[in-house]
């Protein structure tokens, strides 16, 4: 799934060009490119389609080189469950028994080889029991910006095991993050998630029976030159509402993998902070010319080239891009998008 917009990360995340195509480690490798070496592991080259908005389907092509064929393209945004539906439909319609990997393209994963291990346990679940499977990732902190997953307990929790799911918790406040940290039955919902075709497919006939409809080929379109204005027609009819919310939250025979493999959503500045290198003072620094003098725990960002002295900044964001300049407290960082829907409306008066 690569058609976000990616809008916490701005000012370099800009919709011309969202994260997902970004170099934000600073490493010579965009999100989408490690995104899909890391799935070449687990399946072939030509099983691995991404789901884009038209206007990125350029962008996809330049940087992972996959054909026109699995690039499957979104004419606007209606989020995560019409994606999940276009996709699941396309594919059962080439192969009725397919196994589906549901990855976001911006995430960060640490250990690949572990990463790779924990899919497979969810892969043989899938097939097996025939249920829903997402990875949930052991909390390191009670982060306010992550949705949670309850799992059954009542036993030592082992890494890599399988448990049945109570129930899905949206983005909480602190104190409730803090309750989920200690309670040790709350995981990260990672929004990676692994099933059968049928059973997906399914499952929304069952609990969004007009949007599924709308995916529901009434001859034979998908994987003809037919697909893009049937595809357009049901966006444009569809339901605007995530797969958690539409699925998930609701069915019976969700199970959860737990996971811990170094997984980041990279949705703010701040969890990119804690996988980029530090000094003694606790900044993170991207640019070859900055300066800085008593300050502590930042982030920076920066263009090379580009000369700056900051002094007496504490738990700071920093970023230069595209002509703007934003400086946020990290704990403000949740409201940027509050922020940018204020300079739009100043902008537009």
């Amino acid at each position: 799934m690569a058609g976000g917009i990616g809008s916490r990360f701005w000012p370099m995340s800009q919709e011309s060009h969202p994260k997902q195509f970004l170099d934000v480690l600073g490493i010579g490798k965009t999100l989408i490119q490690m995104t899909y070496d890391r799935l070449r592991k687990l399946v072939p080259d030509e099983q691995i389609y991404v789901v884009t908005n038209a206007i990125y389907a350029d962008l996809v092509k330049s940087q992972i080189g996959i054909p026109d064929a699995q690039i499957l393209t979104e004419p606007m945004r209606k989020n995560t469950a019409a994606c999940i539906a276009y996709a699941s439909h396309k594919i059962f319609n080439l192969n009725p028994n397919a196994n589906l990997i549901v990855a976001p393209s911006d995430h960060l994963i640490m250990n690949e080889d572990r990463f790779v291990d924990i899919v497979n346990v969810g892969l043989k679940t899938a097939e097996t029991e025939g249920t829903l499977v997402t990875l949930g990732i052991k909390p390191s902190r009670p982060d306010t910006g992550y949705g949670y997953i309850q799992f059954e307990d009542g036993r030592d929790i082992l890494m890599g095991e399988v448990r049945n799911v109570r129930q899905f918790m949206e983005k909480p406040n602190r104190e409730l993050a803090e309750i989920f940290l200690k309670s040790g039955d709350y995981y990260w919902n990672s929004g990676i998630f692994i099933w059968k075709a049928k059973i997906i497919i399914e499952s929304l006939q069952k609990f969004k029976p007009k949007l599924n409809a709308l995916f529901v080929s009434k001859g034979a379109d998908y994987n003809t030159p037919r697909e893009q204005d049937f595809i357009n027609q049901a966006f444009y009819a569809c339901e605007d509402i995530s797969i958690d919310f539409a699925v998930l939250e609701n069915a019976k025979n969700v199970q959860v993998v737990l996971a811990n493999f170094g997984w980041s959503d990279l949705g703010t500045w701040g969890s990119l902070y804690t996988h980029l290198e530090r000094d003694v003072e606790g900044n993170a620094v991207i640019g070859d010319r900055v300066h800085l003098f008593e300050s502590e725990n930042c982030i920076i960002n920066l263009p090379d080239g580009k000369t700056a002295l900051l002094q007496g900044l504490q738990d700071y964001i920093v970023v230069e891009a595209h002509g703007i300049l934003m400086v946020v407290k990290k704990d403000h960082e949740q409201r940027i998008k509050d922020y940018l829907k204020e300079i739009k409306k100043k902008e537009a008066n």
